[in-house]
Parts: structure tokens; C-alpha cells; sequence
């Protein structure tokens, strides 16, 4: 059971509403009948729980890892985009052309995907992320020795712009949306991607920003990039929350000063770069529950 609730189309449309023009007050209380606690405190699909409700079934619930940060101070949270888009279509594709070697394909695509942009990057040669994206392809497959064809390469390529979100992205959103917190897309991906995805999951009124580094014409971890959303945003770093997916990002983000949730959505090693994440999670319905205990601490 998750921490998060479900709602209803008509409280949807409520909080959207509310949360327009709201921000994180600078008191405890101020502006808002409700705590953070009291936010997350809601079980799916059941009446208002108790904090100590809650911590008493945290015994049998797997819990986000809380670092030893002041979570009162955040008023606002900006993501990387795949904690918020789902890439498995893009593996499964993989497998349906390749069956037997998707898996093999997909990694390889990714890891040099990656590769390419901060080469790219430091050399001072830049691409996009969509033209990175389709070299890295063709090397996957050529290394792979796996015959792409136009066709396929056009259906691979395609599923960056047919995205649509995790499971649980949506309500995560709506409790932190219901607590006045300001949200933004902060990813390499293009805005033409960025914005597809938005669309295909529903999630127009969500973000007050949705910001590509193609702006800089360079890619995280460059500390340009973490710095267009203070910008965006008008908050010092200490008072956003970055949620990252990959641990390199987790890494460049704590570089860059940002408090940072790692949504380990691949239950991956984390890297040893010299920095933790301030708390982990599998899924965004951990993020809340990890910004309301941080929220105590602080208190």
C-alpha cells in the first residue's frame, strides 16, 4: 500500500485550482489548514490516517531512506524527466524487433546515449538529446551486429515522443500540487520531447516549469544545467528538491547543492562519486512520504 492517495476527477480539478499561485509558505502553517504530515497522511483510497498510524504500519512497509536534511525549507521539487516517464515501451520495442537481444540493445543504447551527450559536451561538439539519441542507436546496433533497418530505427526513435508516465506519477504530483509546492521538468531531453510527453500523460497543469538543457546547449551533470532551475524557479538551490533517476544525476546534482531524492526506479548500485542522495525510493509515492518525515525533522 502506498502513501499517496488516489483522487477523484472533481478533487482533482480542486487542487489544480487551489494550487494556483501558491507557493511553499515561509512558516509552518502559514496560508494552509494543513501540514505536510497531514497532506500525506491519506491512504489510498481510505479516510485521513494519523501520523503515528502510519508509522506504526511503516513496520511492514518498505520506507524511503531520510538523510539528515531540513526538509521544511523545500518549496519546490524539480525532476529529471524519467522518474516521470516510463522508458519500459522502449525496451519492450527493442525486444519485439530484436527478440531474444532487446535487452542487450536497450542497454547498449542507453549507456552510449549518455556517452555521446557528454562528449559531445566537453568537446565543445554539441547535439541534442534526439540526435545523440539516434547515433547511440545505430552504434548499439552495429556493435551488436543486429541489422536496423530504417523502418525500425523510426519506431525505436519514435517511443521518445510517445511517453507517457509511471503509474504512480500522477497523485505524487496532486500531493505535492495540494501542498503549494512550485514543480518543474529539469532533463536533457528537448522541449519537443518533454512537452510530447507532458501530453501523452495528461499532465499539462502539472509543472509550473519544464525546462531543457538544450537551452545551454550542454547537458547535466554541467552545473549550468542544475542552475537553470534556480533560475526558473527564483529559489536558492537549498530550497528545491531535485528528484533524479540516474545515480550520476544524483551525483551532479548534490555537486551543484541541490537537496536529492534518488528515484531508483531500477533498484541500481549507487555510484561511488564521494555523495549520497539525501533519500531513495523506488517509487514517487516514497518522495512523499520522505518529504513529510524530512518536513518533521526539521520542525
Amino acid at each position: 500500500m502506498g502513501l499517496v492517495r488516489r483522487y477523484s476527477e472533481e478533487e482533482i480539478g480542486k487542487i489544480l485550482k487551489q494550487s494556483e499561485g501558491k507557493g511553499l509558505p515561509s512558516e509552518a502553517g502559514a496560508g494552509h489548514s494543513e501540514s505536510l504530515h497531514e497532506v500525506i497522511a491519506v491512504g489510498r483510497g481510505r479516510e485521513s490516517t494519523s501520523v503515528s498510524d502510519l508509522e506504526e504500519r511503516a513496520v511492514s512497509e518498505r520506507k524511503p531512506t531520510v538523510g539528515a536534511f531540513d526538509g521544511s525549507q523545500i518549496k519546490a521539487v524539480a525532476f529529471d524527466a524519467f522518474p516521470v516517464f516510463d522508458l519500459r515501451p522502449i525496451l519492450r520495442a527493442c525486444e519485439e524487433e530484436f527478440p531474444g537481444r532487446g535487452s542487450d540493445l536497450n542497454g547498449a543504447w542507453r549507456t552510449r546515449q549518455f556517452e555521446y551527450q557528454w562528449l559531445r559536451a566537453l568537446a565543445g561538439q554539441y547535439e541534442d538529446f534526439w540526435q545523440t539519441t539516434q547515433s547511440a542507436l545505430d552504434f548499439a546496433a552495429q556493435s551488436l551486429k543486429l541489422e536496423l533497418s530504417s523502418s525500425v530505427r523510426e519506431r525505436l526513435m519514435q517511443g521518445y515522443l510517445t511517453l507517457k508516465a509511471w503509474p504512480d506519477v500522477a497523485d505524487a504530483l496532486l500531493e505535492l500540487k495540494r501542498y503549494g509546492m512550485k514543480l518543474a521538468l529539469l532533463s536533457n531531453v528537448t522541449s519537443q520531447m518533454l512537452q510530447g510527453g507532458i501530453r501523452n500523460a495528461g499532465l499539462s497543469e502539472m509543472f509550473d516549469h519544464v525546462i531543457s538543457t538544450d537551452r545551454i546547449r550542454s547537458f547535466k551533470p554541467d552545473p549550468r544545467a542544475y542552475q537553470l532551475g534556480v533560475d526558473a524557479l527564483g529559489l536558492p538551490k537549498e530550497e528545491i528538491l531535485f528528484v533524479a533517476f540516474a545515480g550520476w544525476d544524483v551525483a551532479g546534482a548534490k555537486w551543484f547543492g541541490y537537496p536529492t531524492f534518488w528515484n531508483n526506479r531500477q533498484n541500481a548500485t549507487g555510484e561511488q562519486l564521494g555523495v549520497n542522495p539525501d533519500g531513495n525510493g523506488q517509487s514517487l509515492n516514497e518522495l512523499a512520504g520522505f518529504l513529510a518525515d524530512a518536513s518533521a525533522q526539521g520542525v
